[in-house]
């Protein structure tokens, strides 16, 4: 049997699943991984299966450290996609694409469907496609033709991986290689996951001159690579001069870490004096300010609220942002960002995200009220979760 004849069959197989699907709701979280239930997730979004192109956005002009690796990786990355007859693209967590190069087989297809630089794949925009659903399940993922949940890219297959931090373990992306349906290769997602491979060692490059930050549970600190020891004051300092890039005065410091507590400017002087030696000196003053770049976990997960994308926020908020903080600042900020998680929470329907989401942050109430209202009264889960309520 010819590759095409086999193809041409997968695709009425495909077809005739696809309508059994739709047709009877499993409305198994355990699928999650499935492309049939990610179907499912995009008729519930009461997406236009007739759609004909992803909406578009403007790219956020800060650039962040997949950028900076997109930039090392270019030339290679070009000479794949052309190479290979490809469209090539790098998105970010939100499924914003952020980079794409694409060979003359792909260049107008891609065009058209806006598979371009501010293209949105969400699969809650688009339904189901490879990019997004390597976001959600963090792992590398084939969509073959009329597995596709929008007609209009039903020519095509789709190969994607998801991008990880060298250092923090998180999805900062996805990388996508895209071609006609007939072009299929069961290499495809292999090639993909050696792209992300690729940025990821840009990125492991950069962590090594980069200070990372992860507060959300537990807090850690590592400058070019190595643990860093720093005190709670120490990092609370570093986290207010993080969400503040402009720098602080000294006065202007000493309010948004202690407030109307009685402690000299003396003290905080000497603070930020053994900061400084701990920083190799990467600490500015007149104004106060971090003079070396920052990935931090909290920036991270504000940037993602801002660009609506919930799955990758939710993947962020491990924990309690900074719990013994009495830094006005920091309360404040940790106030409003549990507010804006709580609110994504309760727009939530997928069940399956909220349990991944509990698995990791069992005390997050808001996600188990969601949960039960979600879930039938009768269903064996709602005592567990009314226990975990009353604690």
């Amino acid at each position: 049997m010819s590759l095409k004849k086999e193809l041409n069959q997968r695709r009425r197989a495909i077809e005739k699943l696809k309508k059994h699907c739709l047709l009877h709701d499993t409305n198994d979280p355990l699928a999650a991984d499935t492309i049939q239930y990610s179907w499912q997730r995009s008729t519930k979004a009461q997406i236009v299966s007739s759609l004909q192109a992803a909406p578009l956005a403007k790219v956020s002009e800060n650039v962040s450290a997949l950028d900076k690796a997109l930039d090392q990786c270019a030339t290679q990355l070009k000479d794949i996609a052309h190479q290979s007859s490809m469209v090539l693209a790098v998105a970010d967590q939100s499924s914003q694409i952020r980079w794409v190069e694409a060979s003359r087989h792909m260049q107008g297809a891609s065009e058209n469907v806006h598979f371009v630089q501010g293209g949105q794949w969400r699969e809650d925009l688009v339904g189901t496609n490879a990019l997004a659903l390597s976001l959600y399940t963090g792992q590398s993922s084939c969509v073959f033709s009329n597995e596709h949940y929008l007609h209009a890219i039903q020519d095509w297959v789709c190969y994607a991986a998801p991008i990880y931090h060298p250092s923090t373990g998180q999805v900062l992306g996805v990388i996508d290689l895209s071609t006609t349906w007939d072009q299929h290769n069961s290499l495809g997602i292999l090639a993909a996951e050696r792209c992300a491979q690729m940025i990821q060692g840009a990125l492991r490059e950069q962590t090594k001159q980069h200070l990372q930050l992860s507060c959300f549970g537990s807090t850690k600190a590592q400058l070019q690579g190595k643990a860093l020891n720093l005190s709670p004051r120490q990092f609370e300092i570093i986290a207010i001069l993080s969400l503040c890039k402009q720098g602080m005065s000294l006065d202007q410091l000493h309010q948004a870490l202690y407030g109307e507590r009685k402690v000299s400017m003396g003290t905080l002087k000497a603070e930020m004096s053994q900061l400084r030696d701990l920083l190799g000196g990467m600490l500015g003053s007149r104004p106060y300010r971090l003079l070396l770049d920052v990935d931090a976990d909290f920036i991270e997960l504000e940037e993602a609220l801002d660009q609506g994308a919930s799955h990758s926020a939710l993947q962020l908020y491990l924990g309690i942002f900074l719990p013994r903080t009495e830094s006005p600042f920091l309360t404040a900020w940790r106030d409003c960002i549990e507010s804006r998680m709580s609110e994504v929470i309760f727009k939530i329907d997928d069940k399956d995200l909220l349990l991944k989401h509990l698995s990791h942050f069992p005390d997050a109430i808001d996600a188990v009220e969601r949960l039960m209202e979600l879930l039938p009264e009768d269903h064996p889960m709602q005592q567990s979760l009314l226990r975990m309520q009353d604690q």
